[in-house]
C-alpha cells in the first residue's frame, strides 16, 4: 500500500477509504528509484533493512501487528512501503519513526516519508515551531527523513504543492543544502522525542505469569507475537465470538480434564491492561483455581482470557476463509441493502435468504481478494501447524520462571501524564513569549509602544502640529522636508502683510516705489464717486484698522450666541475635565466670549479621531505619523 489507502473501485470502496485512525504508513525511496528499477534493486535494500533491524526489533510485542516492510515495483516511482496498527499502543507508532529515523541514519542514500490518518504527525507533534506557511494544505510531499534529519521542501522551491518525483529530485540532487533542512528547533523537538527509543519501547513490554492450558502455552512459545491476536480477540470480542469461547473446541479439547502449566508471557503494557481491566465470567467447560489462593487465581484467570481470545480470534478466522467472507462481506451486504435488493423482505423469509446466498456466492466468486484470505488463513494455518508440533507437559517442567512485573504503572501513572502536559504546557509558553517578542518588536518598529497613555507628552502634538503649519506648502499641498526637520521658517510677517494689503488696495496713497497706482488699476467697472467715498476712509482704515476687526469679531460673537458651537470647545477658563453635559444651559457671558483653547482642542480632537479609528490606518494617524508623534494603541480611549 503505497500511499496509505487502496484505489480499488471494487464495491469495497463504498466505505471510508482513508486510513484507519490507528495506523501508520511509511514508504522508503532510494535514490536510484526510477520507472526503471527493478524488484532484484530493490529486494537487496529490503534485505540489508530486514537484516538492520532485526536485533531491534526482536525483543518487542507489536500491539496487532509487526513491522513489515514489503518491495512495490509499480511505477512511476518503485519503492519499500509498509504500514502497521498500532490500535491503544501509540508506542508502537512511536517506535515505527525511531526504526525510520535509524534506518535513514545507516543509508543515507534513502528518502523516508511517514504520515497517519492526521498527515504529516511528525509536525504535528513540533507544530509550536514551525514556519508558518507550513499547514496541513501546503505540507503534502514536502516532510521527509533522510540521513537521520527532518527535511521540508521550502515553499521557494515549489510555491504550489510538488509531485512526489519532483521533491525527490530536489533531495538528491541539493543533499547538502540546509535550506531543505527543518528548523533547530523541530530537530531538537523529534532527537528529543526518539532518543528515548529503543530502551523505551523495551520498558513497554509487560511480563506476566498465567496458568493456561497445555495447547496456548505451546503455541506462546512457538510464536510469543501470537499473543497480540489473543488479546485483541477477546477485547474485541462480540456474541458470535463469544459462542466459541462457551465451547472453547480448539484449545480446551478435554475441558476441564486439560492439563494447565504456568507459563511467563510478554505483552505490551496497552494489552496487559486490556486484559486486567475487563470483567469476564469464565466458561463453564474451563478450569479455575479456588479463590482462595488469589495469586494463583488471578495467573489462571489472565491465561483464561488469553485461552479465550485465541479461540475466538482462530475460530472466527477459520469460518471467515471457510466461507471466502472476511470483514469486507458486510460492506458488500449493506451496499446490497442500500441498492434495495432486499426491499419489502422480511429477514430470514425464504426470498431474502435466498437473495442473501446469492449475494454470498457472488462475493466469492468476484470480490473477495486473494490476499485478504491469505491474511485469514495464516493465523488459522499457524496455529495449526504449531499445535501439530509434538508437545507436552513435560515440556514445561523443571523450569524456573520469573515473577510478574510490578503493575503499579497500571494504577499510578498520574505522574507522567501531568509531567507530559507540563512538557506541553512549557512549549506552548514559550511559543508565546516568542510571538509576544515578535508582536512587540513589530510595533516598536511602526513606532507604536506598550507604554502607558499617561507616559505620552501630549505638549509634543501641539509643538509637532505648530511647527508643521509653519513649512511650505502649494497647490500639491503640504509636505515635510525628506530630512525630517521640523525647524521653524524665517518668516518675514511685516513684509507678507505689506503684500496683502498691496493686493487688497489698502495702500492707495502711499508710494513706494513698488506699488500700482490705484487710478491706473481703476477700471470702468468701479464708479468713481464711490472710489471718492472709498478714498476718504482709507485713511481711517490705515490709522485705525483694528476697529473694524474688533466690530467684526463682536458682531460674529452676538450672531454665535443663539448657537451651539461655543459649546463644542473647551474654552481657555473651562476646566478640561469638565463633562459635556455639565453646565450647557449656565454658561456665562463671559465663558461664551472668551477665546478657546486652541492646543487643547487641537489634542482633543485629534485623539478622538485616532479612537474612531479603532486601530486602523486614518487621516489623524497618519497625520500624526507623519509629523514623528506615535501614540499608544489605546489613545483616545475613556480620556
Amino acid at each position: 500500500m503505497a500511499e496509505g489507502a487502496s484505489s480499488s473501485s471494487s464495491i469495497f470502496s463504498l466505505k471510508n477509504t482513508g486510513p484507519p485512525d490507528d495506523t501508520v504508513f511509511y514508504a522508503i525511496y532510494p535514490d536510484s528509484s526510477s520507472s526503471t528499477t527493478s524488484a532484484a534493486e530493490l529486494g537487496s535494500v529490503h534485505r540489508r533493512i530486514v537484516d538492520l533491524l532485526h536485533p531491534i526489533i526482536a525483543p518487542y510485542i507489536w500491539q496487532h501487528q509487526p513491522f513489515t516492510l514489503s518491495i512495490s515495483s509499480s511505477p512511476p516511482i518503485p519503492h519499500l512501503s509498509g504500514h502497521l496498527r498500532f490500535g491503544d499502543n501509540l508506542e508502537d507508532e512511536w517506535f515505527v519513526v525511531y526504526l525510520l529515523f535509524h534506518i535513514s541514519r545507516t543509508f543515507p542514500n534513502l528518502s523516508v516519508r511517514v504520515w497517519d490518518s492526521d498527515g504529516e504527525f511528525l509536525l504535528i507533534e513540533s507544530a509550536f515551531h514551525l514556519p508558518k506557511w507550513l499547514n496541513p494544505d501546503t505540507s503534502m510531499n514536502r516532510v521527509f527523513i533522510r540521513r537521520g534529519l527532518l527535511h521540508i521542501i521550502p515553499k521557494s522551491l515549489f510555491p504550489a504543492t510538488p509531485d512526489l518525483e519532483d521533491s525527490l529530485r530536489v533531495l538528491v540532487s541539493r543533499d547538502d543544502d540546509p535550506s531543505l533542512l527543518a528548523p533547530d528547533a523541530v530537530q531538537l523537538h523529534l532527537s528529543n522525542k526518539i532518543g528515548q527509543y529503543p530502551e523505551r519501547a523495551y520498558r513497554n513490554v509487560h511480563r506476566v505469569r498465567i496458568t493456561a492450558p497445555l495447547s496456548v502455552a505451546w503455541v506462546l512459545r512457538q510464536e510469543p507475537n501470537l499473543v497480540s491476536f489473543a488479546v485483541e480477540g477477546f477485547y474485541d470480542r462480540d456474541i458470535d465470538g463469544m459462542k466459541y469461547a462457551a465451547k472453547m473446541e480448539k484449545f480446551l479439547p478435554n475441558a476441564k480434564e486439560e492439563e494447565m502449566v504456568e507459563v511467563v508471557v510478554r505483552m505490551s503494557r496497552a494489552m496487559y491492561a486490556q486484559l486486567v481491566q475487563q470483567r469476564f465470567q469464565a466458561p463453564r467447560c474451563y478450569p479455575m483455581p479456588d479463590r482462595s489462593n488469589v495469586g494463583k487465581y488471578v495467573e489462571a484467570e489472565l491465561g483464561m482470557k488469553i485461552a479465550c481470545g485465541f479461540e475466538m480470534m482462530y475460530q472466527l478466522r477459520k469460518k471467515q476463509t471457510d466461507e471466502g467472507k472476511g470483514s469486507t462481506w458486510e460492506v458488500y451486504r449493506e451496499s446490497l441493502e442500500r441498492s434495495g435488493l432486499f426491499e419489502g423482505l422480511l429477514q430470514g423469509s425464504k426470498e431474502y435468504k435466498r437473495l442473501l446466498e446469492n449475494a454470498e456466492e457472488n462475493y466469492k466468486k468476484s470480490f473477495f481478494p486473494g490476499r485478504a484470505s491469505e491474511v485469514l488463513n495464516a493465523l488459522v494455518r499457524c496455529i495449526d501447524d504449531i499445535l501439530a508440533l509434538p508437545h507436552s507437559v513435560d515440556d514445561f517442567k523443571g523450569q524456573e520462571l520469573p515473577q510478574s512485573d510490578d503493575d503499579s504503572w497500571l494504577y499510578g501513572g498520574e505522574d507522567e501524564l501531568n509531567a507530559v502536559l507540563q512538557e506541553r504546557q512549557k512549549e506552548l509558553e514559550f511559543y508565546d513569549l516568542k510571538r509576544k517578542k515578535k508582536h512587540d518588536l513589530k510595533e516598536q518598529k511602526d513606532g507604536y509602544s506598550d507604554k502607558s497613555f499617561d507616559d505620552c507628552d501630549l505638549g509634543d502634538i501641539t509643538k509637532s502640529m505648530d511647527a508643521f503649519v509653519r513649512k511650505i506648502s502649494s497647490y500639491e499641498g503640504a509636505e515635510v522636508p525628506k530630512d525630517g526637520n521640523l525647524e521653524d521658517l524665517d518668516f518675514d510677517a511685516d513684509q507678507f502683510m505689506k503684500h496683502i494689503e498691496s493686493v487688497m488696495g489698502l495702500h492707495g496713497s502711499k508710494d513706494d516705489g513698488s506699488d500700482v497706482d490705484l487710478e491706473e488699476e481703476s477700471t470702468s467697472d468701479l464708479d468713481f464717486d464711490d472710489y471718492e467715498d472709498y478714498s476718504d476712509h482709507s485713511e481711517d482704515i490705515e490709522n485705525g484698522g483694528d476697529c473694524f476687526m474688533d466690530s467684526y469679531s463682536d458682531a460674529l460673537n452676538q450672531e454665535l450666541k443663539a448657537t451651539t458651537l461655543n459649546k463644542t470647545f473647551v474654552h481657555a477658563k473651562e476646566q478640561p475635565s469638565r463633562k459635556k453635559d455639565e453646565g450647557t444651559s449656565g454658561v456665562s457671558d463671559e465663558m461664551e466670549l472668551t477665546p478657546v483653547d486652541v492646543d487643547f482642542n487641537l489634542v482633543k480632537n485629534l485623539l478622538e479621531s485616532v479612537s474612531f479609528q479603532e486601530g486602523l490606518p486614518g487621516p489623524a494617524s497618519n497625520l500624526l505619523g507623519l509629523m514623528g508623534v506615535k501614540l499608544p494603541k489605546d489613545a483616545g480611549k475613556d480620556k
